[in-house]
């Protein structure tokens, strides 16, 4: 099974979309909320090259990297 990591915002409709599709899927993950995680918002930044864009979904097994999500996930 792999391990996911969710950097967004509680305010953001497509995290919260994601976050409810990996409940749903039975996917482990950690939420990370960039607007309350100083460290978080950097660790999104280093995975996003600088780009501040939520959902970032880091698959850590694979540590692969989807920036944003449109309901599919593919890492």
């Amino acid at each position: 099974m792999n391990h996911y990591m969710i950097f967004g915002k509680d305010d953001c409709p497509h995290t919260q979309k994601a976050l409810a599709d990996f409940k749903k899927k039975h996917r482990s993950f950690v939420y990370v909320n960039v607007d309350k995680d100083p460290q978080g918002l950097k660790q999104l930044l280093d995975y996003s090259n600088d780009q501040y864009i939520v959902p970032v979904i880091v698959n850590v097994d694979e540590d692969s990297v989807e920036i944003g999500y449109t309901g599919e996930i593919n890492i």
